[in-house]
Formats: C-alpha cells, structure tokens, sequence
C-alpha cells in the first residue's frame, strides 16, 4: 500500500468541512442513474475535480458511485497538490566543468 492510500485510509471523510472528487472512470458504458449522479455532482469529464461541502446528501452520493470516483479531504488535496507542484518545479542546472591543463604544462 502507498503512503497516499495509507493516508487516505486512516482519514475518516465525515471529518473534513470539503470534499474534492476525481472523476477517474469513463461515463460511457455506466449505468443512467450513475451517469445522473455524476452530473448532478458537475463532474463530465475524467480527471476531473470539483469542490462539494461534506453533507449526508453528498456522500450518499458518492457511494453510488465509488467505483467511478476518488474523494478526497482537503488535507490530502492539499498535500497531493503541493508534491505534484514540487515534482514538476524548476530544478537547477547541473553544472560540469573540466579540468583543462594550461599550455605551460604540456610538454612539446
């Protein structure tokens, strides 16, 4: 198991004020009424992410729809968006110099 999935397992949702949900399933081949839940969550498109406050309605929800969707607390959003901002930051350059010998050592 990850460090994220462990994190993600040891976080109870009901504690978090806001979720961020991950479409990270097609919509082609589900079911109508999960394609109307998902649409009612504004979620269209896969890879998608959206904001919804943490409420009984929302996570009844969600669990008609687990298998096509990752939720998130806050925290952990913050925190995956932090390592992948991190990932792709500027690095510095490597630096390679090379030791040139001066012509007054070379021998003719």
């Amino acid at each position: 198991m990850s460090a994220f999935n462990a994190f993600k397992a040891s976080v109870p949702v009901e504690w978090s004020k806001n979720l961020y949900i991950t479409l990270v399933r097609g919509i082609p081949g589900t079911r109508k009424l999960h394609r109307r839940t998902l649409e009612a969550l504004r979620l269209r498109k896969c890879n998608r992410t959206v904001m919804r406050y943490n409420t009984p309605t929302v996570r009844g929800m969600l669990q008609q729809v687990k298998r096509l969707v990752v939720v998130e607390t806050e925290e952990m959003h913050i925190a995956r968006k932090e390592k992948e901002a991190n990932h792709r930051a500027l690095r510095p350059p490597v630096v390679v110099t090379h030791n040139v010998a001066s012509p007054t050592d070379s021998s003719m």
